[in-house]
C-alpha cells in the first residue's frame, strides 16, 4: 500500500538507472511505500541529460540493461543514446513507477532527525524511513576555470547541457576534450562544422569499436528464445570480466591491451606526426579507455586540427591554447567530464554528525561501498568504489539494489529501530579497498584521472576487483557490519 505522498517508507534520490532500477525491485514487491525524487522533468539520468550528436553507449546494449528487465530488440551492440532513454522511460512506464514519481523534485537538504529522514525538495517536504541515494557520478557537469570564457563571443556549453538551438552547421567549432564525450562528439560533427579544432590536454588510449546493426533475425531470434538472449548476456560479461587482469598490470594481458590499441592508431593514422601527438605517455587504462572506430579519422580529415595542448584563455572568439596557438572559432563545446570524486549531492545530507560532505573531505568512503556511518537508515547506490574501468555499471547497480533490499528486509522486522553502519566496519572496508587498488593501473599507470580522488590520492570511484567479486563481497545484507547479530 501506497502511504501518504509526503511521508513513506523509502525515498528515492534520482531516476537514471539506479533509481529506476531500485523502484522497479520495490514495487514489484509491494512492501514499501516510496518514492523517486527527481530534479529533472523526466527519468533518464545520464541518458536523459547526455543528448549531443552521436551519444551513445561504450558497453554493448545487452550487458547496458536491467537483468530483470531484458529488451531483445536492441537495434544496435552499442546502442545509441536515445535508444537508453526510451528504454528507461519504457522501464518507469510498464512497471508502475508513473505514481511514485515526483518530477521537477530537486532535493535541496535531507536531514536525518533521529528517526526519520527529512528531505526539503523544491516541491514540498518528504519524511521517509530509508534514504537511498541514486544520484549518480556522471550528473554534474565541470566546467573548466578558464579566463575570458564568460565573455566568448559565441554559443558555448558542456556536452551534457548540449544547446539544440545553437547552429553549428558551417560554424567553426572548438571541441574542449578528447576523452569518451568528445570521441563521439568530434566524429558527429566532422563534416558539418566549417571547421573543428580539437583542444587536446592528453592522449587517449582508443581501441576498435566493432560496432554493427543487429539484423531484424537476430532481434526475432532473441524474442522468440530468451534464452540466447541470456546466452549472449552471459558471453558478453564473461569477455568484459576478463579485462580486469590489464587494470591490475598482470601480463601479458596488459601488454595485449597496450599493443592492441598500438595497433589501433598505427592502422588508422599513417601520418607519423599525427600519431606521435596521439599517443599516450601514460600506462593504458589509467585513464577511461575510449572505444571508437571513427575518432582517428575524423582527426586525420582536413578540416579538423588537432590542437595538442590545452584550451587556456579566450578572447572574444579566439581561442587561445595553453601552446600559445590562436584559432578563431564560433562556437565552444566543453566536453571537460564531471564532478565525480567530489559529488555535489554530499553537500545537501545531514546526518548525525553533519553533512556528508564534511564526511567525505578526505575522499569518499561507504561500508560495501553503500552505507556510511553517521548516516542511519542511508543508502548510497553507485557511489564510492561502486563503478567499474571493464565491466557494466548495470551489474554493480544491481547488486548494490540487492544489497538495500536486505537491509529493508531487516528493517522490516524491527519497527522503530534503524540501521547504522559502524566506524570500524567502515574503516576496515577502506582498508579492504586500498589494499586492492595500490598495484593497480589506476594508482600505478603514471596518470591524473577522474577515478581517484585529487586530494587524498586514493582510488574512490573504481571497485578495483572483478563484477563477479563485488557481488559476492556486497550484494547480500549482513547485519553485523551495522552492530546486529548474524542470522541464525
Amino acid at each position: 500500500m501506497i502511504g501518504p505522498i509526503n511521508d513513506v517508507d523509502v525515498a528515492i534520490i534520482g531516476a537514471g538507472f539506479a533509481g529506476i532500477g531500485l523502484g522497479i525491485r520495490l514495487a514489484r514487491r509491494r512492501r514499501e511505500s516510496f518514492v523517486i525524487l527527481e530534479r529533472a522533468h523526466g527519468v533518464g539520468g545520464t541518458w536523459r541529460d547526455n543528448r549531443y550528436p552521436g551519444v551513445a553507449c561504450d558497453v554493448p546494449s545487452h550487458l547496458y540493461s536491467f537483468s530483470f528487465r531484458p529488451k531483445p530488440d536492441w537495434s544496435r551492440v552499442f546502442a545509441p543514446g536515445d535508444e537508453i532513454h526510451g528504454y528507461l522511460r519504457e522501464c518507469a512506464r510498464d512497471e508502475g513507477l508513473d505514481p511514485h514519481l515526483r518530477l521537477g523534485a530537486e532535493m535541496q537538504h535531507a536531514r536525518w532527525d533521529g528517526t526519520r529522514w527529512r528531505i526539503e525538495t523544491s516541491a514540498g517536504t518528504y519524511c521517509a524511513r530509508v534514504l537511498a541515494v541514486a544520484a549518480g557520478r556522471l550528473s554534474e557537469p565541470r566546467i573548466p576555470e578558464i579566463p575570458g570564457l564568460s565573455d566568448f563571443a559565441g554559443p558555448v556549453f558542456h556536452s551534457a547541457r548540449w544547446d539544440g538551438g545553437a547552429d553549428l552547421e558551417g560554424r567553426h567549432v572548438g571541441v574542449v576534450g578528447t576523452g569518451a564525450s568528445a570521441a563521439q562528439i568530434v566524429p558527429a560533427l566532422a563534416g558539418r562544422a566549417a571547421g573543428l579544432v580539437v583542444f587536446q590536454r592528453t592522449p587517449p588510449w582508443v581501441v576498435p569499436r566493432g560496432d554493427r546493426a543487429y539484423t531484424a533475425q537476430e532481434r526475432r531470434g532473441f524474442a522468440l528464445d530468451p534464452g540466447a538472449e541470456r546466452a549472449l548476456r552471459e558471453e558478453l560479461f564473461d569477455e568484459a570480466e576478463r579485462a580486469i587482469g590489464a587494470r591490475r598490470r598482470v601480463r601479458p594481458d596488459i601488454d595485449r591491451l597496450r599493443q592492441r590499441a598500438l595497433d589501433h592508431l598505427a592502422a588508422q593514422v599513417p601520418d607519423e606526426a599525427l600519431r606521435a601527438r596521439l599517443t599516450p605517455d601514460y600506462e593504458i587504462g589509467c585513464k577511461r579507455i575510449v572505444i571508437s572506430d571513427d575518432l582517428y579519422p575524423a582527426l586525420r580529415r582536413d578540416d579538423v586540427t588537432l590542437e595538442p595542448s590545452a584550451l587556456a584563455r579566450v578572447e572574444k572568439s579566439t581561442a587561445i591554447a595553453a601552446s600559445g596557438a590562436h584559432h578563431r572559432v564560433d562556437a565552444l563545446v566543453l566536453a571537460t567530464g564531471f564532478w565525480t570524486t567530489r559529488l555535489p549531492f554530499a553537500q545537501r545530507i545531514e546526518g548525525r554528525h553533519g553533512l556528508l560532505a564534511q564526511r567525505w573531505a578526505d575522499g569518499m568512503t561507504a561500508h560495501a561501498s553503500t552505507a556510511v556511518h553517521g548516516f542511519p537508515n542511508m543508502f548510497v547506490i553507485n557511489g564510492p568504489n561502486a563503478s567499474l574501468g571493464h565491466n557494466s555499471a548495470v551489474y554493480m547497480i544491481e547488486t548494490q539494489i540487492d544489497h538495500v533490499l536486505g537491509a529493508l528486509d531487516h528493517l522490516r522486522t524491527r519497527p522503530g529501530t534503524s540501521l547504522e553502519v559502524t566506524a570500524e566496519a567502515e574503516e576496515a572496508y577502506t582498508r579492504e579497498i586500498d589494499a586492492m587498488s595500490e598495484d593497480t593501473v589506476w594508482l600505478q599507470g603514471g596518470c591524473a584521472s577522474w577515478y581517484v580522488d585529487e586530494s587524498s590520492g586514493r582510488l574512490t570511484l573504481l571497485w578495483p576487483g572483478t563484477a563477479r567479486s563485488f557481488r559476492a563481497r556486497n550484494g547480500t545484507f549482513d547485519p553485523v557490519p551495522y552492530g546486529g547479530r548474524a542470522p541464525a
